[in-house]
C-alpha cells in the first residue's frame, strides 16, 4: 500500500467519530492516529472502516502496551504483527511511551521507570530490539506520572536524552504529560523540555487534563486544552520546528466539529511557526 507521509495536525482515529468523518473530513485534519492493538488483528466492518480510512489519508501508529522500560520478555509477537499491520495500511510512524506496563500480566497502567543507569542500559537495548523488528526508528513518548520511583541517578531530561541518543531513536514530545507532571511535582515546564533532545523531535501530543479537588492533574485525554499547555506546544515549535501534532481526545469524546477546532487550533499554531522560520 502507499505510505502516506505526516504532516500538519491529526486527531485519534475513534469509532464515535467514523460516521461522521465517512460523511466529510474536515480539511484541519491533516492525519490520523491510532493504537495499533485496538486495530490489528480485526475482522468485519471495523477492519472495512479502518481500510476506507487509510487508504485515503495519513496514519500514524501509538503504541499502549509494549512495556519498553518493564522486566517481562519484549512481546515479539505484538511487534511482528504491528510491522505487518503498518506495511498493510502504509504506516511510516510508530511511537511508544518510555515507561512499563507488565509484569506477570498487563497492569493497565503506564508506570515511570527508575532513573538509574541501569535502567537506561536496559531500555536502550529493548528500544534497539524493537527497531530492528520493525525495521525503523521509533519514537519514546516522555509519560506522565503519579509518583518519583526512588534511586534515580539522573534527571528526567537526562534519562529522555541518554536512551533517545544511544538507542539512536527519535522523541515524541506530549506537551499535556509535561504541564501536568510539572504541576503535581513542581517544577518550570518550559525549563524541563528545554533540557530535552527537542532536535530529535519526530511527534508531537497535545491533549486536555483532569484536575482533582485536592489539585492533582490527572492526564485524562478527556477534555478541552487549557491555554498553558497550548503556550507550552508554541513554546515548542520555536525549538522543534513544526512537526506533526495530535489531538488526543480518547474519553468525554465531543462531536466532530468541536475537536476539530481544536485541531484547527493546532494548525494556527504551526502556520505562525513556520512564519518565524521563514
Amino acid at each position: 500500500m502507499t505510505h502516506r507521509p505526516l504532516g500538519g495536525a491529526g486527531l485519534g482515529f475513534r469509532r464515535e467519530l467514523i460516521d461522521a468523518l465517512k460523511t466529510h473530513v474536515p480539511e484541519e485534519i491533516g492525519f490520523f492516529e491510532l493504537a495499533p492493538e485496538n486495530w490489528a488483528g480485526m475482522g468485519g466492518k471495523s477492519a472495512k472502516d479502518l481500510r476506507y480510512f487509510t487508504e485515503r489519508h495519513a496514519f500514524a501508529c501509538h503504541g499502549l502496551s509494549l512495556s519498553l522500560g518493564g522486566i517481562a520478555p519484549l512481546d515479539i509477537k505484538l511487534l511482528q504483527q504491528i510491522r505487518r499491520f503498518m506495511n498493510e495500511h502504509g504506516m511510516t510512524l510508530y511511537t511508544e511511551h518510555l515507561s512499563w506496563c507488565t509484569d506477570d500480566s498487563h497492569l493497565y497502567d503506564l508506570l515511570p521507570i527508575p532513573m538509574t543507569e541501569k535502567a537506561v542500559r536496559w531500555t536502550v537495548d529493548r528500544i534497539k530490539q524493537t527497531q530492528d523488528i520493525l525495521e525503523m526508528q521509533i519514537g519514546i513518548e516522555n509519560a506522565s506520572y503519579y509518583f518519583s520511583p526512588p534511586g534515580a541517578e539522573m534527571s528526567e531530561p537526562e534519562f529522555i536524552s541518554r536512551i533517545v541518543h544511544e538507542a539512536d531513536c527519535l522523541l515524541h514530545l506530549d506537551v499535556n504529560n509535561i504541564y501536568v507532571n510539572s504541576r503535581n511535582f513542581s517544577f518550570d515546564p518550559a525549563t524541563f523540555m528545554a533540557a530535552l533532545p527537542l532536535e530529535k523531535t519526530c511527534y508531537i501530543h497535545v491533549a486536555g487534563h483532569y484536575v482533582e479537588p485536592d489539585g492533582l492533574l490527572v492526564d485524562t485525554h478527556g477534555a478541552t486544552v487549557i491555554d498553558p499547555v497550548w503556550q507550552l506546544l508554541e513554546t515548542a515549535y520555536q525549538r522543534t520546528g513544526v512537526v506533526p501534532t495530535c489531538l488526543e481526545r480518547d474519553f468525554n469524546i465531543n462531536d466532530l466539529a468541536t475537536l476539530t477546532a481544536e485541531v484547527a487550533h493546532i494548525a494556527r499554531l504551526q502556520a505562525g511557526a513556520k512564519n518565524e522560520h521563514t
